[in-house]
C-alpha cells in the first residue's frame, strides 16, 4: 500500500486504536491482544491504530513494541489496515518508525515528541527526519507539544510526499479551519480529541468528517452506528446517543487525568474483552466508577 492509497482510505470511514492488553502482572498478553483485534475488525473501521495513545504507546519497550506491532499486523492481514503509533526523540521515533515499516504497518501516526517545548522550525525538522525515514504514509499527530501550523505544515507537504495525513488533538478551532483552508485536499484530515464522538459533528462542518474512536473497543456497534448517523445528519439519533451515552462517560472520564486510556480498558473488561491494567502512571478506575460505567454500557445493548 502506498502512502496515496493509504490517504485515500483514511478519509472516509471510522477509525480506532485498539487498547494493548496486558497480563494481570502487566507484561504483554499477545493471546488477548489477537482475540481483541478478531473481534473488532469485522465491525467496519477503516483503520485501526496499533500501539497509539490509547494502546499506552508511551508505556511499552522497545522490545513489547514489536511485539504489538508484529501481532496486529499479522492477525489484521486480510481484514484492515493497521497503522502504528511512533514517538518520543527524533532518534527514537526514527528506529519506531523503520521497526514498523519492516513488520508490515502501513503507515505511521507521529505522537507528540517529549517533555521539553519547542519551536515550530524544531517541531518540522522532527517531523521532516521521520517522514524520510521510510517509505509508508505518515500522519502526524498536533497535540501538547506538538503545534504545527498551517504554514510549517505546507512546507513539510511539500518536502515529504509520504507525510499524508493531519490528525487534530488541540480542538483550535482556527488553527483547524486556517490548516484545512491552507492544505485543502493534501491530506487527509482526522479528529484525534479525546472521546472525539463529541466533536465529530462541529468537524465534519469544518471538512473533516473522519474521526477516531475510542469507545469502539468495547462498544464497536454503538460506535458504527454513531459515525453513521454522523454521517448522513441524523441529529436526533447523534443527540440521543450523546445524551445517552457520551455526556455521563464523560462526567466518569474526566474525573482523572489519564482516564482517557483506563476509561477504555474498563470497557473493555465489563464487555468480556479484558485488556488488564492500565500500566503506571496512569491509574485504573475505582470501583463506584467501573460499576457507573458498566450501567451506561448495559444501556447500549448487544454488540
Amino acid at each position: 500500500m502506498n502512502p496515496q492509497e493509504l490517504k485515500s482510505i483514511l478519509s472516509s470511514g471510522l477509525l480506532s486504536f485498539p487498547v494493548t492488553d496486558f497480563t494481570a502482572q502487566g507484561d504483554f498478553n499477545r493471546d488477548s491482544y489477537i482475540k481483541r483485534l478478531e473481534w473488532l475488525a469485522p465491525y467496519g473501521a477503516s483503520a485501526l491504530f496499533a500501539a497509539g495513545g490509547t494502546g499506552e504507546f508511551f508505556s511499552l519497550a522497545a522490545s513489547e513494541y514489536s511485539q504489538v506491532i508484529k501481532t496486529a499486523v499479522d492477525t489484521c492481514a486480510t481484514s484492515v489496515p493497521i497503522l502504528a503509533g511512533v514517538g518520543g526523540a527524533t532518534r527514537q521515533a526514527i528506529e519506531y518508525a523503520q521497526e514498523a515499516e519492516r513488520l508490515g504497518a502501513k503507515g505511521l501516526l507521529l505522537l507528540p515528541h517529549y517533555l521539553t517545548e519547542a519551536s515550530q522550525d524544531g517541531v518540522a525538522a522532527h517531523v521532516e527526519a521521520v517522514c524520510k525515514s521510510v517509505k509508508i504514509g505518515v500522519v502526524v499527530y498536533n497535540r501538547n507539544v506538538c503545534r504545527l501550523n498551517a504554514v510549517q505544515l505546507e512546507q513539510l507537504a511539500e518536502r515529504c510526499p509520504n507525510l499524508i495525513g493531519y490528525k487534530d488533538g488541540l480542538g483550535d478551532i482556527e488553527l483547524m479551519v486556517s490548516i484545512r483552508r491552507r492544505l485543502g485536499d493534501r491530506f487527509s484530515y482526522l479528529g484525534g480529541l479525546p472521546t472525539a464522538e463529541v466533536y465529530a459533528a462541529a468537524y465534519k462542518a469544518l471538512g473533516v468528517p473522519v474521526y477516531s474512536s475510542a469507545v469502539f473497543n468495547f462498544i464497536p456497534k454503538t460506535a458504527m452506528d454513531f459515525y453513521n448517523a454522523i454521517a448522513r445528519d441524523d441529529h436526533a439519533t447523534v443527540g440521543k446517543i450523546i445524551d445517552d451515552f457520551f455526556l455521563p462517560y464523560l462526567d466518569i472520564r474526566n474525573r482523572k487525568a489519564g482516564y482517557a486510556v483506563s476509561i477504555v480498558k474498563a470497557g473493555a473488561k465489563i464487555v468480556g474483552y479484558d485488556a488488564g491494567p492500565v500500566r503506571t502512571p496512569l491509574t485504573d478506575l475505582l470501583p463506584d466508577e467501573y460499576e457507573a460505567l458498566a450501567a451506561l454500557i448495559d444501556k447500549q445493548g448487544k454488540q
